[in-house]
């Protein structure tokens, strides 16, 4: 394996999810907002959950929440992930009142609790692709 290979699976942007993807590249993270009742939602879908409409816009979230659970990984079921075992995937509570997942970085299994501050970061996961993780948030 060399430095350019990219084991990872990658995400394939769908015409709802693009703007996501685009905004983590600028380095901010974007969450649809129902253009009809105002709900906020991710993951990116074509239709809300609540009323039903197509109409959506886009905003900039704070990227601040709290973790709402997480888990630890000692076993790398894609090859991709073998440097990384073992790490944290937390589900964030975002204060816009959706929930994310991330993985967390520069922090130990014993400082995760519930409730714990968090903030969204970005990782350039190779040339043209950008990901979000989390740091505890200061």
């Amino acid at each position: 394996m060399t430095a350019e290979t990219y084991l990872k699976p990658v995400p394939e942007p769908t015409h709802e999810s693009r703007p996501y993807w685009d905004g983590l590249k600028s380095g901010r993270l974007l969450l649809q907002k129902c253009g009809q009742c105002g709900k906020i939602r991710h993951y990116p879908r074509p239709i809300c959950d609540v009323c039903y409409s197509f109409e959506v816009n886009w905003i900039e979230a704070s990227g601040r929440g709290t973790v709402h659970s997480w888990t630890i990984t000692h076993h790398a079921f894609n090859p991709g992930f073998k440097l990384e075992v073992p790490f944290i995937l937390l589900t964030i509570d975002l204060d816009e009142g959706v929930r994310v997942q991330a993985p967390l970085r520069g922090a130990r299994e014993a400082d995760v609790k519930l409730g714990l501050p968090v903030r969204i970061i970005f990782e350039q996961a190779k040339h043209d692709l950008v990901t979000p993780a989390c740091v505890v948030a200061s």
